[in-house]
């Protein structure tokens, strides 16, 4: 029932937005009680970080894959898939504009998902610098920057198609600019 629930959850919050969003719309959705819903959350906001929590940072995991290029390649990768994908493409600008306007949403966000998401992407930069691929002293927080920050920018804020090779190309402009 928790998958059809999540299922439902997504769905309507993508249809409907954040703000638009009621745990009735989900329980009838998804096929449940309402008392389903509020007995695993209390409330939307709770219902909303548990379950792109599970989805944003639960799911994703660093691969090792031996060298920083094919590491970043693999990370670029999965987030191209996740921002191409339906319902992120639409939920993720939808919830980064909601939290301007709900700094309780802005702060879970900052601390479940960005966060979190970002210690994991660190391990990304310690396995390269465990490698020699990197100095120890690498601006860390300047590399998870850029890391994201393109394309997310590229495929969330301006709908820019890309090349097939444009993940190789966008490696490589990273991998040297974090050994400038």
């Amino acid at each position: 029932m928790t998958e059809a629930i999540a299922a439902a959850f997504f769905e309507e919050l993508a249809a409907v937005g954040y703000a638009r969003l009621s745990l009735e719309t989900v329980a009838k959705r998804a096929g449940a009680g309402k008392a389903a819903i509020y007995r695993r959350w209390p409330a939307k906001l709770d219902m909303t970080v548990a379950l792109i929590r599970a989805v944003a940072v639960d799911a994703s995991e660093i691969k090792d894959t031996g060298t920083l290029r094919g590491d970043v390649l693999a990370f670029l990768t999965e987030i191209d898939g996740a921002l191409r994908h339906r319902l992120p493409s639409r939920i993720i600008p939808d919830l980064l504009a909601e939290a301007g306007r709900n700094p309780e949403l802005a702060q879970v966000l900052l601390t479940a998902v960005r966060d979190t998401r970002r210690s994991k992407a660190t391990r990304l930069l310690e396995q390269a610098v465990d490698r020699g691929e990197l100095p120890a002293d690498v601006d860390r927080e300047l590399a998870l920057d850029f890391l994201v920050g393109p394309l997310y920018w590229r495929l969330a804020v301006v709908h820019t198609p890309t090349a097939p090779d444009y993940l190789d190309r966008l490696t490589d402009k990273l991998l040297a600019a974090f050994a400038a």
